[in-house]
């Protein structure tokens, strides 16, 4: 195995005998042959595509099929080999129709050399071998494959907030034509500036892709509301429920509803709270615990059962004793757990069981008291926003610093803690996504009503950070968005926090920190290149960086 998707991996470099985040190297042989799969189908779906005849009938599989090689969202070898098995299926209809129409089109039969990934056959039992010839390192030049592991990078986060969308029924044809265009770019020899246009592409396919999401988040439940979200427990059984999915989240709120059970959000799960569409239901307890590495610990003291929609999902101990109440669902797998299928059409999911093992089981016990505020998301902020531009005017408030992205386990990631505890008291703090869980209980303090720390949601919320950076942009009447009296010090960590990332660098924006660390798969040809074109930086000291970041560098 190699895998360098994540920020943890191995020397910052590249994980070879297991994942850091404990992905066996046969799980990761079958996630880099399920991408195998993708690219070969890509090759003909662009194909169709240029051909004038797109075809999105497999658009989903191709979104589930990129989200579920996240870091931690998916862990059954045989949920990989099923699809990797209706891939190949996929690929060679995909192949017939693209020979069919190319025929119809030229009076003549393609006979150009296709890549191995469009031609291959093989069996289960010949995944494992095959497995060592097509991952990261089928490429030779590192440069060629920091570009394209970047832009299949970025594809990943894409893909998962893509699937959201499509779950409520919101979807775009031109994310899945992208999706085509990327995948088979990589199985060519590409000039390195259209590899790089790849990638900035990418950007712009991500902003379209949280724009989307947003829309369907939104239309489906409302704008997310200035709310206080309790972080204590009650006296009735609970169900906890993981993840980014808000579908799952709806219909188990309703399935709960007047059973006795009480539901609370873990993690990413946590804006849900915000959402109006949700605070109808008195059972809706509120958030438990913190981000996504606590859950060993705090899936344990829950003492419910706990539901995954969506990564980040934890091996467990060996002496882990919530298997027996650890539900998946959606891309998520994990052997030895109870999986809840797909909704039929028109229908939903059957959470029956998670209620059913609720209610003999003993509740939460409880971890803190009080609360914790959230629900800055862009038509919140904008509703604040002569409030905000009053305070900037007046210099009450001297800066934002956009600490959005991913929390982690490594001690190192203490420094964003230690930033957001020493910012000076005239700073806000934007954030999204589960690195709020390293300051978002800190008592900063406001600023003439406006809390220190507003927390517009999950990841893909961090697209309403944008937002709220270019509606400053308009009301201040300026010409580049890095006149702006802001900052970014981003923590990531996985797939979408790249998209994010990506997302950023389309719109414009410049002089970015990130860390604990540079992506390991940045070679330094293309780190040179961002840090030349974009001022990307990494994260240095807390003292240092506050001085840079209050300077305007």
């Amino acid at each position: 195995m190699f895998c360098f998707q994540c920020q943890e991996t191995a020397k910052n470099t590249g994980c070879t005998i297991k994942g850091v985040c404990g992905k066996p190297e046969e799980t990761a042989n079958l996630q880099d042959m399920l991408l195998f799969v993708l690219r070969g189908m890509a090759v003909y779906g662009d194909g169709l595509r240029q051909l004038g005849q797109p075809d999105h009938s497999h658009d989903e599989f191709v979104l589930k099929g990129l989200f579920a090689t996240i870091t931690n969202a998916n862990w059954a070898d045989s949920r990989f080999v099923a699809m990797i098995e209706d891939g190949l299926k996929r690929r060679d209809g995909l192949r017939a129709a693209f020979l069919a129409a190319f025929k119809a089109k030229n009076g003549q039969d393609f006979n150009d050399a296709l890549p191995d990934e469009a031609t291959w056959t093989g069996a289960a039992a010949d995944f494992a071998a095959k497995a060592g010839t097509v991952g990261v390192q089928r490429t030779a030049n590192e440069d060629v494959r920091s570009l394209r592991e970047m832009l299949i990078i970025g594809l990943k986060g894409i893909a998962a907030y893509a699937e959201h969308a499509a779950v409520l029924g919101y979807r775009r044809d031109e994310i899945g034509d992208f999706m085509y265009e990327a995948m088979a770019s990589v199985t060519k020899e590409l000039p390195v500036d259209e590899m790089i246009a790849l990638v900035l592409k990418a950007g712009q396919t991500s902003v379209t892709t949280m724009a989307l999401l947003d829309e369907a988040n939104t239309s489906t439940y409302g704008h997310p509301e200035i709310t206080e979200v309790n972080i204590g427990v009650r006296g009735n059984p609970g169900i906890l429920i993981s993840g980014h999915d808000l579908k799952d989240m709806e219909e188990l709120l309703r399935q709960t509803e007047g059973t006795g059970v009480d539901v609370y959000t873990h993690g990413e799960m946590l804006p849900a709270n915000y959402y109006p569409a949700f605070k109808k239901y008195p059972h809706f307890v509120g958030n438990y615990g913190g981000s996504w590495w606590h859950q060993l610990d705090e899936f344990e003291s829950f003492n419910g059962p706990v539901l995954l929609t969506t990564n980040c999902l934890v091996p467990l101990r060996k002496s882990s004793t919530y298997l027996d109440r650890l539900y998946t669902t959606g891309v998520v797998g994990y052997d030895g757990s109870k999986y809840i299928a797909d909704r039929p059409a028109g229908g939903a999911k059957d959470f029956s069981a998670l209620i059913t093992q609720a209610k003999g089981c003993k509740p939460p016990t409880e971890l803190e008291k009080g609360a914790i505020v959230g629900g800055f998301a862009h038509n919140q902020v904008l509703a604040l926003a002569d409030k905000v531009v009053e305070a900037v005017k007046s210099g009450a408030i001297k800066r934002f610093v956009v600490m959005a992205g991913c929390d982690g386990r490594h001690n190192s990631r203490q420094y964003f803690t230690d930033v957001a505890a020493n910012l000076p008291q005239d700073t806000v703090i934007l954030t999204a996504g589960c690195a709020k869980f390293r300051y978002n209980k800190l008592q900063l303090g406001d600023i003439g009503g406006i809390p220190r720390v507003l927390d517009a949601g999950q990841c893909n919320d961090s697209y309403s950070l944008a937002v709220i950076a270019l509606k400053l942009k308009e009301v201040f009447g300026l010409d580049d968005i890095n006149k702006l009296p802001l900052s970014f010090d981003i923590a990531w960590y996985e797939q979408k926090a790249v998209a994010v990332l990506l997302a950023l660098l389309y719109l414009g924006f410049k002089g970015m920190r990130l860390g604990p660390t540079l992506p390991g798969f940045l070679s330094p040809g293309v780190a040179k290149v961002l840090v030349e074109n974009f001022d990307i930086k990494p994260i240095g000291t807390v003292e240092e960086d506050i001085a840079a970041m209050m300077a305007g560098r």
